[in-house]
């Protein structure tokens, strides 16, 4: 790696210390004078018309606070992309687990006892629980179609590739399950809310400024009157980026109606059952290619389940429509794209936001695609990789350098994938219990927020100097177990040439940071983290140019300049607020052009084995190959890309959500499978660095990425090991003794 005096050093976490020490305060520590339990009653069906709500007989009910929609003083939506969404169900519900009254009390364990003497009657309506029934609109349960959200990607003329006579057609369809994102620490919020002070929450969150714009509505109120302060955060995987809005909303209600702080602070099996949860999708391809394995056409449908609200429906996507046509230089692309309503709980953000369902199509299908022309997977994909100065799918030139074939020779070469792959040829023919398998995926991720949704943002972060020569980092993106606030740190104290100790983190608090957008899409370090490079290089020259400060410097010259001028001039601040580069131009009516500054780029390999008595893959072995620019931090990115792989490996192997109804049946860490350490084998993390001058110091987006290519990498390698190319994940080991039986009886 390239080295810079911290940038590329593993130097300490900033609230490393606090987190094992015991000190760090998460939600559930603080208590407030006087302070409620808040609790959700919730419907038991999933659709129909609420005919009354009953209150059982055995509860002291003068004791309660009890909010009902009528009690909404401003807006009863969820403020997001579209008002759709109710905080409490008025006359209708179109889930089970939505809102439909809330509860406060003292005492928790009699809330409890009370929330479960409350019967909602209601009266059932026909519900929709796929997206085969909702495309087919077998109810109509939103809009005039079922239909959120439609985005149609073109490049060429896909038409004419079917006519080409030197073509091979290729059809296909895969599946995606929904994935819970099972933070360790579940969603809280404390409220504290009054006509005169207005509301202050503080929570387990991502987005401060998301839960701000949610306030701002649901209570009618000026914006300076809603303040919101991210606590301590247990995890987040995009499962804390917009739910906790709702969160908040419930607990500050039931505060402005009783006068009183109210904490609500959910289970686990409520935080499994009602929040949201990766879209389960459908991918359909249909691709031309020549004889020689060169692509021509692709024709890509893509489908997700958004559950019953838009939420965030239309940005997943997006991204997942984006990166359906992968890392290829293909010259007629067409890619449709849906998301639709069902009556599950609304689906929503979850790391890799959509890429991680249609790239699995795709490098499960290319696959297929390769053998139809007799290519090995790793040949066609080198034929057809694209290279700098070709376009994407929407039309986007690759100005950067990329290297997708030499990094897969890298991965290649760590994983010993050739020798492997011909060992297990050898060894699976020959019989036995165990049969092996070696797969990859080949794959990119776009950084920040698609298209012009940087432009919009226009997020601002700022750095405040001490009389003492401190700096603190003044941003609302937030620490999430990822590392924001080591990497910020790093990055500003690189900026002024100070030591790594003398920058601190601001707590993200609307009433104290500005805006620097959600933490999210891969765009905290590279986008926000610029920002913190520039208004901390900001300090310097105020400092430089005000004759205060030579360009060479100490520290004790920097507190000595810091100093002088706050007595002078009084507070001393720097702002950068994003400027889109000129270079960057998006076309949001024909969604082309420029999707994102930068993509990060891998390849990842997987060693599998699988049992043919009890049916269980396992993962044996993980390489995984990155170019994600420059590295801020060595330890933490390899653990970004760890953390995501062990996901990713969730995601194909073990976790699969059973819905019944439209509810999660399986809401606890008792039956909800997820790999634990044991099932999880050695993940070999190896970067490549190409500096991106869009980010600091060279860096671009890590954290979505590594959930890309495992479910892919993995299910090709069970089809080595097996000789059956499975189409959907979770792959359980029942659908691999159904096809391995099924085999063993035709032949």
């Amino acid at each position: 790696m390239t080295e810079g005096r911290l940038i590329g050093h593993p130097v300490p976490r900033k609230e490393g210390r606090e987190k094992v020490t015991g000190r760090a305060l998460y939600v559930d520590d603080l208590t407030f004078p006087g302070m409620l339990y808040g609790t959700t009653v919730r419907s038991p069906i999933a659709r129909g018309r609420v005919r009354e709500v009953v209150f059982g007989d055995s509860v002291p009910w003068d004791e309660f606070a009890v909010v009902t929609a009528r009690d909404i003083p401003g807006v009863n939506s969820v403020a997001l992309i579209l008002l759709d969404q109710p905080y409490l169900a008025d006359g209708v519900v179109n889930h089970r687990e939505e809102p439909v009254l809330l509860l406060a009390h003292p005492d928790k364990y009699l809330l409890e006892e009370a929330r479960r003497a409350v019967r909602v009657e209601v009266e059932p309506l026909p519900a929709v629980f796929t997206i085969e029934d909702s495309l087919d609109k077998k109810e109509l349960i939103w809009g005039e179609d079922n239909v959120f959200k439609t985005f149609l990607v073109e490049k060429g003329d896909v038409d004419s590739a079917w006519e080409n006579e030197n073509v091979v057609v290729v059809e296909g369809e895969y599946r995606t399950g929904a994935q819970e994102q099972l933070y360790i620490e579940n969603n809280g919020v404390i409220a504290v809310a009054n006509s005169s002070e207005g509301v202050t929450v503080w929570g387990s969150m991502q987005c401060p400024y998301y839960v701000h714009k949610a306030l701002v509505k649901l209570f009618g109120l000026p914006e300076d009157k809603i303040r919101v302060v991210q606590t301590e955060t247990g995890g987040g995987f995009g499962g804390k980026e917009e739910y906790p809005s709702m969160v908040a909303g419930h607990a500050a209600l039931l505060a402005w109606k009783t006068g009183r702080p109210v904490k609500i602070v959910y289970d686990r099996a409520e935080d499994m059952a009602a929040t949201t949860k990766r879209h389960p999708s459908r991918t359909r391809h249909r691709t031309a290619v020549t004889h020689e394995g060169q692509l021509v056409g692709m024709e890509i449908d893509f489908d997700i389940d958004g559950g019953a609200y838009a939420t965030l429906s239309a940005v997943v996507l997006s991204r997942g429509t984006i990166h359906a046509a992968g890392p290829y230089n293909c010259p007629n692309v067409r890619i449709r794209s849906r998301a639709v309503a069902t009556n599950a709980p609304p689906h929503g953000a979850f790391r890799g936001f959509g890429a991680p369902q249609s790239i699995f199509a795709l490098e499960r299908h290319l696959n297929k695609v390769a053998a139809a022309v007799g290519l090995s997977p790793e040949e066609f994909r080198r034929r057809n990789f694209i290279q700098q100065g070709q376009t994407t799918a929407t039309g986007q030139t690759i100005r950067e350098p990329v290297d997708m074939a030499g990094l897969m020779a890298r991965a290649f070469e760590l994983s010993d994938y050739r020798a492997k792959r011909e060992r297990f040829e050898r060894e699976n023919a020959a019989g036995g219990r165990i049969r092996r398998g070696i797969g990859f995926a080949t794959f990119m991720h776009g950084a920040g927020f698609t298209g012009s949704g940087e432009k919009y943002l226009e997020s601002v972060v700022g750095c405040e100097a001490t009389p003492e020569g401190r700096v603190r980092v003044l941003a609302a993106s937030t620490e999430i177990g990822q590392g924001t606030n080591t990497i910020f740190a790093q990055i500003a104290a690189e900026a002024l040439g100070l030591d790594y100790e003398r920058v601190e983190m601001a707590q993200p608090d609307t009433a104290n940071v500005p805006n620097s957008g959600p933490t999210v899409a891969s765009r905290t370090c590279m986008i926000v983290g610029k920002l913190v490079e520039s208004a901390a290089l900001g300090l310097k020259q105020t400092l430089t140019g005000g004759g205060f400060l030579q360009e060479s410097y100490g520290a004790d010259d920097f507190s000595r300049a810091c100093r002088e001028y706050i007595e002078a001039h009084g507070p001393l601040k720097s702002f950068s607020r994003y400027r889109q580069p000129a270079d960057i131009n998006w076309d949001e009516e024909k969604y082309r052009g420029d999707a994102y500054g930068a993509y990060a780029w891998a390849v990842y390999v997987a060693e599998v084995s699988v049992d043919t008595v009890t049916y269980e893959a396992r993962v044996e072995d993980f390489v995984a190959v990155q170019e994600v620019g420059r590295v801020i931090h060595p330890v933490l990115a390899a653990g970004q890309i760890e953390g995501g792989v062990a996901q990713g490996i969730g995601f194909a192997l073990y976790e699969n959500v059973v819905w019944r109804e439209g509810r999660m049946e399986n809401s606890q860490m008792t039956n909800y499978i997820m790999p634990t350490s044991a099932d999880i084998p050695p993940i070999r993390v190896h970067f490549e660095e190409v500096p991106y001058a869009g980010g600091p110091a060279g860096a671009k987006g890590i954290g979505e990425l590594p959930m890309d290519g495992p479910a892919p990498a993995i299910l090709n390698a069970i089809e080595q090991a097996t000789g059956v190319a499975f189409d959907h994940v979770p792959l359980m080991p029942e659908a691999i003794m159904e096809a391995l039986l099924g085999e063993a009886v035709s032949a």
